[in-house]
């Protein structure tokens, strides 16, 4: 299994995670662990099915993806985490009215276009993992009490290969579980991104807008995970 395929799953099924689904928080909201495991299992029974119709109608197979995540994901605040200091709450306060308007409007840009670059982009890469054995490890470590909560699931790959996915959670205000970040092995793509995106910044001199209208998410992958 390579890096990309890794990859490919990492994203869309951790970006299920952003935002829990009512139904999971109403029994279990006690713990995020349940989060992730349900949606994995939602994501699976998809790929499951995939291969009869996805070389005929590959954009089945993307809505479907995209309707689960739709149901639990905030592709909002993603959007807003990877535009960084672009898009904070401080550089949004020190902006005049016309400067705010712009700022939003650039956000809900961002925000589609992260959308649907991601599951284009990725959802094809969980094909590969049909069939895959997923263990969560550590959910007895968990404190409950807590406001985060770092989740290690291992994914059981193919040549007895065993990747880890270690999804970052934190609890918000009403109770429920959101993902803030996930890693793979020991790659970092919430940083990554952000990091991308501000060096494009930079490279555009300053133009946020810009950098928003030229993104492209299958063009700013991080090139030890773009290779064979």
């Amino acid at each position: 299994m390579t890096l990309p395929n890794l990859l490919s799953y990492r994203l869309v099924l951790g970006f299920s995670m952003l935002c829990c689904s009512v139904a999971a928080l109403a029994s279990e909201s006690a713990k995020p662990t349940p989060i992730i495991e349900s949606t994995t299992s939602q994501i699976m029974a998809i790929v499951a099915e995939a291969p009869g119709y996805f070389d005929s109608d590959p954009d089945r197979f993307y809505a479907e993806i995209g309707a689960v995540l739709d149901e639990t994901i905030d592709w909002r605040g993603f959007a807003k985490g990877v535009m960084g200091q672009y898009a904070s709450n401080a550089r949004y306060r020190s902006l005049d009215n016309a400067g705010r308007e712009a700022l939003k409007d650039q956000l809900n840009s961002f925000t589609t276009i992260m959308k649907s670059g991601l599951i284009r982009t990725y959802a094809k890469g969980l094909l590969a993992f049909s069939g895959s054995k997923f263990e969560i490890v550590d959910d007895g470590d968990i404190d409950v009490t807590a406001k985060s909560a770092s989740i290690t699931q291992l994914v059981y790959g193919s040549g007895d290969r065993t990747y880890t996915v270690r999804y970052q959670m934190g609890q918000s205000r009403d109770g429920s579980w959101r993902l803030r970040n996930l890693i793979v092995e020991d790659i970092n793509l919430g940083q990554i991104y952000q990091n991308q995106f501000a060096s494009a910044v930079k490279s555009a001199d300053g133009d946020v807008a810009r950098v928003v209208a030229e993104w492209d998410v299958s063009a700013n992958l991080p090139e030890d995970l773009d290779s064979e």
